[in-house]
């Protein structure tokens, strides 16, 4: 991730989707290169994109919206919470409903995933990459504070 003007930043978003756009399916690769350079994509990088591959920004935010991996502001702290069927059968929807009420931070992003494949040791979450199991909403509280 890079500190840059919104003017290079614009720059560089608009080189990124000219380099792939003759590709096909360009818009999933072009979104994650602009994830990994500047840790979010922002409403200027929709319209940017959009221009380039000549979709509607409406098109754009739909697939940025529908996947979790994107973001559209940085966020320091990450916690996924997984919602799949074995760890909603062990209490992730309470992990879910009582998590936002813990935190402390402004800078944390929460988001629901529906599977991270430690269903045996559910409910299972992820802080900032780093796989959580039985869990829940002042565990996950304590992990963001480390």
């Amino acid at each position: 991730m890079t500190s840059t003007s919104s003017a290079e930043r614009n720059t560089r978003v608009r080189a990124i989707a000219e380099q792939r756009s003759h590709d096909r399916g360009a818009l999933l690769p072009i979104l994650h290169e602009v994830m990994a350079e500047f840790g979010h994509i922002d409403r200027v990088d929709l319209e940017t994109i959009a221009d380039v591959l000549n979709f509607s920004v409406a098109d754009v935010l739909g697939v940025v919206s529908f996947y979790h991996d994107f973001r559209d502001r940085p966020a320091s702290q990450r916690v996924q919470v997984c919602r799949g069927e074995a760890c909603q059968a062990v209490g992730a929807e309470r992990v879910w409903e009582e998590l936002p009420s813990h935190l402390t931070r402004g800078d944390v992003s929460v988001e629901q995933v529906f599977c991270l494949g430690n269903c045996a040791l559910g409910p299972s979450a992820m802080v900032n990459g780093r796989l959580i199991g039985q869990t829940d909403a002042s565990g996950l509280a304590a992990e963001v504070a480390r």
